[in-house]
């Protein structure tokens, strides 16, 4: 957290500043409306947006007293906040209990077998559906059954013991909410050309699960590029920013010069500014204590802190993580990032890290547009300073609104996307998927020779059959983005 020293003057000047007048009446306030007073006040403060809604003008409300005959007209909490944002803004939201909401999330687990899975179109019979494995977890129950990548199932045998094939209107039901213990598969054989039942059966049961941040990660001799090749699972949460950086020291100890983050099968979601500084450092390291992300508030709060604090809107490169641990650095001059699916468009911790890094190191982004997620938030609670210490005992309303854009050290933003180096392959190939880590995978290999040589050579055709694929199991995981958040101390602007 950075800190904030408050001379008398400066709080003077802030009460003064806000739309309340120096001769504040100091009754207290009603508690029908204390909510609502904390919502205005923390909104007109430091939203975003502050300047385009007429309800948070400082020029408003003439006194205390006309502020509080406006919150009157809000029944709730809820009512006014919504008043207040600007309409196309999805990202801020109200807390009603912060007490459940501020509890850390834990790491990512489920009830599963390990199968990962997609759902495609049978081109030889109408309304049927072909299952194909896409990948097996580590260390799941699948693991250790006769399934593998690029295996295809089209049936199951359900609780009555009954042979069921996949259909459009059922493999839902089959696969993914069905009511008995064991999931029973009867596999197949198919090239497009041929439908071949061939008398295999996989039994997979679902357990408890904790899903490892990282699913795979070698390292590829390229001559006089070493690539390290790391395949994540997860978000880029503070929940595995240690395992990123042990997965780092292995790349460094092994002499990596070149780095390939593969998020195909990332579940994207939010994560902190300063968790993806620190991820940055790991790709570089060369650049400690430089300017690395640089956020803009509202003109009010932006004023201020340039005025007494501007290195408070500053992130630079650190040298450690949260626990003091030392970051292993990889001092790199280039790195890949692969951004395929099937519409996904990456998340706001990618787009920023890219974005961050862009001025200092070569940025190779392989696959989709991104979708231009630019803004941050941070938590507000019923304080004096907006901090949780010494919040209001009376209630649990707290607020996440949007109160910064992010731009890197050249001020450049990425509120369009940004767009690819290259684009590849939006979606696997079912018929086609090789094995992960291995050449054998089209979509690493085409990687793999753009690393080398600067072009992908000869492009592998995309879903050479034109096959539908109609579900995808990871697609299904993937969280709703909130964004990225920043922690900062802040003055008590309005208090």
């Amino acid at each position: 957290m950075k800190e904030i020293v408050l001379k008398t003057l400066i709080l003077i000047l802030f009460v003064c500043f806000s739309f309340q007048s120096c001769n504040k009446n100091q009754d207290e306030l009603n508690p029908e409306i204390e909510v609502q007073d904390f919502i205005w006040k923390a909104m007109n403060a430091y939203y975003l947006h502050q300047d385009e809604i007429s309800d948070l003008s400082d020029t408003k409300f003439n006194s205390n007293q006309q502020l509080e005959s406006f919150l009157y007209n809000f029944e709730t909490p809820e009512e006014i906040f919504n008043s207040l944002k600007k309409t196309s803004d999805s990202k801020s939201i109200l807390i009603e209990d912060y007490i459940i909401n501020d509890t850390p999330i834990p790491l990512r687990s489920s009830f599963t077998s390990g199968l990962e899975f997609g759902i495609f179109k049978n081109p030889t019979s109408l309304d049927s559906v072909i299952g194909y494995s896409s990948h097996i977890l580590p260390l799941s129950y699948a693991e250790n059954e006769n399934i593998s990548r690029g295996d295809f199932f089209y049936a199951v045998i359900n609780q009555d013991n009954d042979t069921v094939r996949l259909a459009e209107n059922n493999y839902r039901e089959l696969l993914i909410d069905y009511p008995q213990d064991t999931l029973k598969l009867l596999m197949a054989d198919f090239n497009v050309d041929t439908f071949i039942i061939n008398n295999q059966r996989v039994d997979l049961v679902k357990k408890n699960y904790q899903y490892p941040p990282v699913l795979l990660k070698k390292v590829f001799d390229l001559g006089v590029k070493k690539a390290g090749y790391l395949l994540y699972n997860n978000d880029f949460s503070a929940n595995y920013i240690g395992d990123l950086n042990a997965a780092m020291q292995e790349f460094k100890n092994e002499s990596v010069n070149e780095l390939i983050i593969d998020l195909r099968y990332s579940i994207g979601s939010d994560s902190y500014a300063k968790t993806i500084s620190e991820i940055a450092s790991m790709i570089t390291g060369q650049f400690p204590n430089e300017i690395i992300i640089k956020e803009t508030w509202n003109e009010k709060a932006q004023s201020w802190f340039e005025l007494n604090q501007p290195d408070s809107v500053l992130t630079r490169y650190p040298t450690t993580i949260n626990n003091n641990e030392t970051i292993n650095s990889l001092n790199l001059t280039d790195i890949y990032i692969i951004l395929n699916g099937n519409g996904f468009i990456g998340s706001s911790s990618t787009e920023l890290l890219i974005n961050s890094l862009r001025p200092y190191i070569n940025v190779h982004v392989l696959g989709n547009t991104t979708k231009g997620d630019n803004l941050g938030s941070i938590s507000l609670y019923d304080s004096p300073d907006y901090d949780i210490y010494n919040s209001n005992l009376n209630h649990t309303y707290s607020l996440k609104p949007t109160v910064v854009t992010f731009y890197n050290k050249e001020d450049e933003t990425y509120d369009t996307g940004i767009t690819p180096t290259i684009q590849v392959c939006p979606i696997e190939d079912p018929l086609n998927l090789g094995e992960l880590g291995e050449i054998t995978d089209p979509l690493l290999n085409e990687v793999l020779q753009y690393v080398t040589t600067g072009n992908t050579g000869a492009t592998t055709p995309c879903n050479t059959f034109e096959l539908e694929v109609i579900y995808f199991s990871i697609d299904s995981q993937r969280l709703i983005d909130k964004g990225i958040f920043i922690e900062q101390d802040l003055p008590n602007l309005g208090r």
